[in-house]
């Protein structure tokens, strides 16, 4: 009976022990709850959870709980927050290999990015942003971005001109949409709706998703094909935190990453065939446009942000990717 004891008791304290490191990561995003980028970030705590034997989870704070993305990044960088999903546009002004993937119209279609992002490019890139103190993790898709106006529809290049148009805290999404001829205005996700209902703003850009998941179609009728950026968006780790795990942590963490991706691609497809039925219903119009204007627009823009001979070869590489 006492070797009984003392064994439970050993039992016990072996539990407390592993309980005591038993750590519940936090991840960041600005979407609502039932996003594809916060579903996938969900799936992958399920299976980091099911990975460590449940030593290790993940809570996402979702609807920009933690702050908009410039804040969830900081956050990161210290090691106060450890994980943060944000798209790939948010790190150009922090690691500069991530403005390739940005560029407009660099990805002749969603098969093209995923190759791209899959292969040696795209692993080059998420290990660049560890100098900056972060550990790319992977990439998740954000669709084609295209612009949505609130008074005037957009139905050729010229339309663009003095158009007051939403962009990220970014200077290349600000180059981007002055190249078209509009006047580019930094302004975090959040004060979009409001921006376009109060007139603040003329326009914004963004996908399906994201035009349909802020409500933006109800203030912003015409949404105009431009599809002038695919950037994905990132699933970033904060470095402060990585090196504080051990080996088999860290290989637990990018293992439950990369089978989020799959599923995060399918949530996605999925979510972009509902949430265009959805803004047609709510009575958005979805216009085509001759995207030639808008592309010849853009060599300015590669001049400015793509100069040196690392950029330039990345960008040649992601071209010549079949």
């Amino acid at each position: 009976m006492r070797f009984i004891r003392t064994t439970l008791a050993a039992v016990a304290a072996c539990c407390a022990a592993i309980a005591a490191h038993a750590t519940e990561f936090r991840s960041a995003d600005i979407h609502p709850d039932d996003y594809p980028t916060v579903t996938a970030v969900k799936f992958m705590g399920e299976r980091l959870k099911e990975l460590s034997g449940g030593k290790h989870t993940i809570r996402v704070y979702s609807s920009g709980a933690l702050g908009n993305e410039k804040d969830a990044i900081e956050q990161a960088k210290i090691g106060a927050l450890q994980m943060v999903r944000i798209n790939i546009g948010a790190m150009n002004n922090i690691c500069p290999e991530t403005v390739v993937p940005t560029m407009p119209f660099l990805f002749r279609s969603v098969d093209h990015l995923h190759k791209v992002l899959d292969g040696p490019v795209g692993e080059e890139i998420l290990k660049a942003c560890e100098r900056q103190g972060f550990v790319g993790l992977a990439y998740y898709d954000s669709g084609a971005r295209s612009l949505f106006t609130a008074k005037k529809p957009v139905r050729k290049f010229d339309d663009m001109k003095g158009m007051k148009v939403r962009v990220q805290q970014s200077d290349l999404w600000v180059s981007m949409l002055e190249a078209m001829g509009a006047n580019a205005t930094p302004m975090p996700m959040g004060e979009v709706y409001t921006g376009l209902k109060t007139g603040l703003i003329d326009a914004a850009e963004n996908n399906y998703p994201t035009y349909e998941s802020s409500r933006s179609f109800e203030v912003a009728k015409y949404y105009t094909k431009t599809e002038h950026s695919m950037a994905p968006e990132m699933l970033l780790f904060s470095k402060r935190a990585w090196d504080r795990l051990s080996p088999q942590e860290q290989g637990w963490i990018r293992q439950a990453a990369k089978e989020s991706v799959p599923y995060m691609r399918k949530q996605w497809a999925e979510r972009e065939v509902k949430s265009l039925a959805t803004v047609k219903a709510g009575g958005a119009e979805i216009i085509e446009i001759d995207k030639a204007p808008f592309q010849a627009a853009m060599k300015p823009v590669y001049d400015k942000f793509i100069t040196d001979a690392r950029l330039k070869d990345l960008v040649k590489r992601v071209q010549d990717t079949q």
